[in-house]
């Protein structure tokens, strides 16, 4: 079967099982599976592809007719310039996150001791260290398989950065199964957060993808999406160091909410950091009567 062909084909199948992307998610799928990209499609639709590959391509299909995540079908997805492995047990990286990354890498010094509570894939936390110099951090999650796939992405990304030509040390990292600070010990710099944030009568109006395969355990903020704000920025304040920083990712017109929250528990210098789309998505301060400079 011809390249170009394959591609009609996936296209089609997609459309039809009302997947919005259906031309984008057809390439990507055809891309990741024969090692090629966009240019192919054009330059050598014609190349006829091994079937090998053309029956996984078909199986692929069938599965995103499903609605199953694009990223979990390929395991991967692009995150701060990194790949980072994903399967059923962790959310999917999403370029939203990126602003908190992005906002606490701002405020991150070398040496720094970073925690990252429900760290999930552990993308927030290995792309803190994998861009920062001489930093530490321990990431926390309650789900053992969501560690597993996080040490895993740690393995590969901060290795790879161990070998880099500047020869820069590999960041210590370490990783915690815990309900949020149960097994949480010392204190830290930083703290960051992408908690579950969705209030549990809104999850059955989630898209399909997100609602049906994500795991809901990292999606469920229950009865009005704040319970995790409430705990963490409540329980941080025995784990944060005089002047530590606690960031967080917020959902949709949670910004003013999180804010008092963490009012209430002592931050100074709250800060709204906009995302691309302009709506709010990071809330961050910091606690102690010295701060950073």
């Amino acid at each position: 079967m011809k390249y170009k062909e394959l591609y009609d084909y996936g296209v089609c199948g997609l459309r039809n099982a009302g997947i919005e992307e259906c031309a984008l998610d057809a390439r990507l799928l055809l891309e990741h599976i024969c090692h090629t990209n966009r240019n192919d499609l054009l330059v050598h639709g014609e190349r006829d592809v091994a079937e090998a590959d053309r029956d996984i391509y078909l199986e692929y299909i069938e599965k995103r007719k499903q609605h199953v995540p694009l990223q979990y079908i390929t395991g991967e997805q692009e995150f701060m310039g990194l790949v980072f492995e994903v399967n059923e047990h962790v959310l999917i990286p999403r370029q939203d996150t990126e602003i908190l990354t992005e906002e606490a890498l701002r405020f991150l010094h070398d040496g720094m001791d970073i925690l990252d509570m429900c760290t999930g894939s552990g993308c927030i936390l290995i792309s803190l260290l994998y861009y920062s110099n001489g930093c530490s951090g321990v990431g926390a999650d309650l789900s053992q398989k969501a560690l597993e796939v996080a040490e895993k992405n740690a393995g590969r990304l901060i290795g790879r950065r161990e070998n880099a030509a500047d020869g820069a040390d590999a960041p210590l990292i370490q990783w915690t199964q815990s309900d949020l600070f149960e097994n949480i010990k010392g204190t830290y710099d930083m703290i960051v957060s992408n908690p579950p944030y969705i209030p549990a009568g809104d999850i059955s109006f989630l898209m399909e993808e997100v609602r049906d395969y994500e795991p809901l355990e990292a999606l469920d903020g229950k009865e009005d999406g704040l319970f995790f704000y409430r705990r963490i920025a409540a329980e941080a304040n025995k784990f944060l160091k005089s002047g530590g920083y606690l960031f967080f990712e917020i959902g949709c017109g949670q910004a003013e909410d999180v804010r008092r929250i963490m009012e209430g528990n002592g931050y100074q210098d709250i800060v709204v950091v906009k995302d691309f789309a302009g709506l709010d998505r990071v809330v961050h301060g910091w606690k102690g009567m010295e701060r950073h400079v």
